[in-house]
Parts: C-alpha cells; structure tokens; sequence
C-alpha cells in the first residue's frame, strides 16, 4: 500500500516537474524533477529487487517448527531452513484445516 503511494506521488511529482520545466521554471521543476526521478526508480527498483526467489529447491529443507498465517494469502505456512546455505524458505502447510482465512 505504502509503496503504491510513494510510487504515485513520484510518478505526479515528475509530471509537475516536467510541467514547470516546460513553463519556463527551471531552478523548481529540476529540483522536482529529480528528486521525484529519484524516489520513483527508488520504489520501481525495490519493487523489482525484493522479490521472493527459491534460488535452490533441492538440497536438505528442514522444518523450523516455525508457523503463522501469511497476511497475503491468509494460508497457514511452515518455514523450512537449508543448513547448508542458510537459505529459508516459506511453504503453505501441508496440513492446513485453514485454507482460507478472511481478515
């Protein structure tokens, strides 16, 4: 949510910088032209960077014992761990009674 809105507002502020350049004011519409630049790449380059990405799904998973309910899909998920590359992973529970829970 946040990032959408931090996405948004940088996407308006380049459209009010180009608008001012435009305008004939250069010294604001640079200024909010590159600070917007900067927090909408910012945004678009967390957005992209983050992402979950299971490098290795083979190799030696173990169950943590670890378990809590995903607040993006509501499913119940276990968190296994790779002792050989310190990788964890988050896995829906197999044994789940709650597939679905709504907020």
């Amino acid at each position: 949510m946040l990032r959408n809105v931090l996405l948004a507002g940088g996407v308006v502020g380049v459209v009010v910088g180009i608008a001012l350049l435009v305008a004939g004011q250069y010294d604001p519409g640079l200024h909010m032209l590159l600070g917007s630049g900067v927090l909408t790449v910012g945004v678009g380059f967390e957005r992209w960077r983050y992402v979950r990405s299971l490098t290795s799904p083979e190799g030696r998973w173990q169950r943590t014992g670890e378990r809590f309910v995903d607040p993006t899909t509501y499913q119940l998920t276990d968190v296994y761990y790779n002792p050989d590359t310190g990788e964890r992973d988050y896995r829906p529970a197999e044994e789940d009674d709650r597939r679905r829970l709504e907020p």
